[in-house]
């Protein structure tokens, strides 16, 4: 095992990545910038190290700072977390370079899945269904055009590198595809310094289904269920539930068995998730995160596994000891994302927080780095932190949430709490009838009102 894990991060993932560290028996060294120099991962690590300054690419993107305070500190092990460098395959070269043990995939799973093009035609070879689209990165109008006549339209145009919407374009006509092209070529480049796209099949009211996978790089691999992530806006997350109101057991275990093959013969190692459009019973791979999710608690409450934990120890060269039919589901899980953001226009809302009281009892997990008086600063994204309930039921835990979102006081700031009070008593997300457009529709007519 190992003797000291820096956590190359910061936030609620840099504390749950310090709480499963010292569980295990583990020193932890946080690393922050002068923006998080009061951050609650860096009062509970055993050591902490300044990296630099507050704009991420001179701090946590910023590589020869993070393997100077492995040095400085005798770190033996690395936790990138989530964003910054968790899905950057150098990166995770380097760190092996320096005999230091990157805590994620081998980095040769990285570089495949962070380009689209390749981790769907390695998708498709490993028989994962897919979304109908061209091959390759398309070249000029003139494929585009033939491809989006052989699918049929609508075509969604989307940037080869890169997520989070960016470079994702409708064309719902022959005539707008060209504009398609060049905008969503324009987004690429500017903000992955690619300009490469391809064409997939749009689909008009499909679910976001993700599987959670767990690897040991031996050929051994399990899938943890799935979760449901199509209530979305601006193809960003906001809640999650597991499992999804859209499958049954069947179709759970169908598309949970295709993924799990698929990472054994890849020996795929550590944690990792496959992500799916699901519309009339058909499953359409998007692409796949080599990290640990935003949203991985949901899988926790309802399986009892914890995933960092397994990704550490995994990491540190223990073979996978839970085997799929030890994989029990209990229960329903959900978990709202509370950003520090208006809830009607999602303006950011940087500032102090006077007052904080997150809510408590039977199956209620509050996963949040803020406490009373810290300040959230403008530099990084705006999660204040993650509610996440568990019921024996969906029901009860729709009725768990809504009297957790009650109880849930943040001042100082504006969150997007009222926005959740709001869904968890629309009748739409109460029975579970919803997709990935749903949000947007609901917000476009003024469902939030003025705030």
């Amino acid at each position: 095992m190992f003797e000291k894990i820096l956590i190359a991060n910061r936030g609620e993932i840099a504390l749950r990545i310090l709480r499963a560290a010292k569980e295990l028996g583990i020193a932890t060294v946080a690393v922050y910038s002068t923006a998080d120099k009061n951050a609650m991962h860096v009062k509970l690590a055993d050591e902490s190290v300044c990296i630099g300054p507050p704009q991420a690419r001179d701090s946590y993107l910023h590589i020869p700072a993070l393997l100077a305070a492995c040095e400085i500190t005798g770190a033996d092990a690395l936790h990138p977390g989530y964003g910054f460098l968790s899905e950057n395959a150098r990166f995770a070269e380097i760190c092996g370079e320096h005999k230091i043990t990157f805590i994620g995939p081998k980095p040769e799973h990285i570089r495949i899945m962070g380009d689209k093009i390749e981790a769907k035609r390695t998708a498709k070879r490993l028989g994962i269904p897919c979304v109908p689209g061209s091959e390759g990165a398309i070249t000029n109008d003139v494929e585009a055009l033939r491809v989006a006549k052989s699918i049929g339209f609508p075509v969604l145009v989307k940037a080869a590198s890169g997520g989070g919407g960016r470079g994702m374009k409708v064309a719902r006509t022959a005539e707008d595809l060209s504009v398609a092209l060049s905008t969503a070529r324009s987004e690429a480049k500017a903000a992955f310094g690619d300009d490469a796209v391809y064409l997939e099949k749009y689909l008009e009211k499909p679910r976001h289904i993700e599987i959670q996978v767990l690897g040991d790089g031996g050929g051994r691999a399990i899938h943890l269920g799935e979760r449901d992530c199509s209530l979305q806006r601006r193809h960003q997350k906001i809640l999650e539930e597991s499992p999804s109101p859209a499958l049954n057991a069947k179709e759970r275990a169908d598309i949970g068995g295709i993924v799990a093959k698929a990472m054994r013969e890849i020996q795929y190692l550590g944690a990792g998730t496959v992500e799916f459009l699901y519309e009339k019973g058909e499953f359409y791979f998007i692409e796949m995160n080599t990290r640990i999710q935003v949203e991985h608690p949901v899988t926790e409450m309802i399986t009892g596994i914890d995933l960092v934990n397994e990704q550490i120890k995994i990491a540190a060269g223990s073979p996978l000891l839970i085997k799929q039919k030890d994989v029990i589901f209990s229960g329903h899980a959900i978990e709202c994302r509370v950003n520090a953001e208006n809830p009607s226009t999602f303006r950011p809302s940087p500032g102090k927080v006077t007052y904080f009281h997150p809510p408590g009892g039977l199956g209620v997990r509050v996963d949040s780095a803020v406490y009373q008086g810290y300040t959230i600063p403008p530099n990084y994204d705006s999660l204040v932190g993650k509610l996440i309930v568990h019921g024996r039921s969906r029901t009860e835990a729709m009725m768990r949430l809504r009297r957790s979102l009650d109880e849930f006081i943040v001042d100082g700031i504006e969150t997007t709490i009222p926005l959740f009070r709001t869904l968890v008593r629309n009748a739409d997300i109460q029975n579970g009838d919803y997709d990935i457009h749903w949000l947007e529709r609901f917000l476009d007519a003024g469902g939030m009102g003025e705030t």
